[in-house]
């Protein structure tokens, strides 16, 4: 069965981009076969990925809009067993042209069942929002992962969104979880970066990931070259605590894979 994991929070700038490319690359490392929604109309996790917008033909705006299948949308990626479900800036106008769709909220959750299973991991890359298109996202997907920005402003909007995923659940989508918060751009130098981890362990105790995400200049060179960074430098700080995080979730999920040659 197909995990859905969505990467949202409504603050920006707080690493959400950076997660669902480089979680979806170590997931698709690790060998299992991962698709990437980019439902935000910057589209950065399209070209992350190496795709040029200007020749982008599909994309999720007509998933959505006009009901094209996700299949006749997905592009291959670079890296091995990663597909790209591609975004556009029309999806800017997508929650518009939506308002009076009778299933409006559902619509994501509907083409991803037409894919069957085919994937083992979907990775949504939410908006910097909490409208209808992120809706959407909360809506399909089984659990979301919440990157918070180690900085003095980390909870801001951290309840408003928390607030959200209560509605969703109780109106959308009763299986919705919270995979885990997840603390990024952290600097062990900074006194305020581990103050500001105390106190979000404090407060939120198991549901912050163990795994931290710490600045990393590679992470922030990658997109240029269109590449996660897993692989731009395979042993970048970055691309390992990507790696570690991928780990983390499939252990937590009982997913691990134990080869057959390891086997006694």
């Amino acid at each position: 069965m197909t995990k859905v994991l969505a990467i949202a929070n409504q603050k920006g700038g707080v690493g959400k981009t950076t997660t669902a490319i480089n979680l979806a690359a170590s997931l698709a490392v690790l060998e299992y076969k991962t698709l990437l929604i980019d439902a935000d109309p910057q589209a950065n996790s399209t070209s992350g990925n190496g795709f040029d917008l200007k020749n982008i033909q599909l994309s999720l705006y007509d998933c959505l809009v006009n009901d094209t299948p996700i299949k006749s949308a997905v592009l291959a990626s670079e890296t091995p067993n990663l597909d790209l479900l591609p975004s556009h800036l029309d999806l800017v106008g997508a929650e518009i042209e939506l308002i009076n769709h009778p299933n409006r909220e559902h619509i994501l959750k509907q083409a991803i069942a037409a894919l069957n299973n085919e994937y083992d991991f979907i990775i949504i890359d939410c908006s910097p929002s909490l409208g209808l298109i992120t809706v959407n996202a909360l809506s399909a997907a089984n659990a979301v992962i919440i990157p918070v920005q180690c900085e003095f402003f980390a909870l801001e909007g951290l309840g408003k969104l928390l607030n959200t995923i209560k509605i969703v659940q109780a109106r959308l989508n009763t299986e919705l979880q919270i995979e885990g918060i997840l603390m990024t751009m952290y600097d062990g130098r900074l006194r305020l970066s581990n103050q500001v981890v105390e106190e979000i362990k404090n407060h939120f105790e198991d549901l912050v990931f163990k795994t931290i995400i710490h600045r990393n200049t590679k992470l922030g060179e990658a997109p240029s070259f269109g590449k996660p960074a897993l692989m731009y430098d395979t042993e970048s700080t970055g691309a390992v605590n990507y790696l570690n995080l991928a780990k983390e979730i499939l252990q937590k999920n009982n997913l691990t894979k134990i080869k057959t040659s390891e086997l006694i």
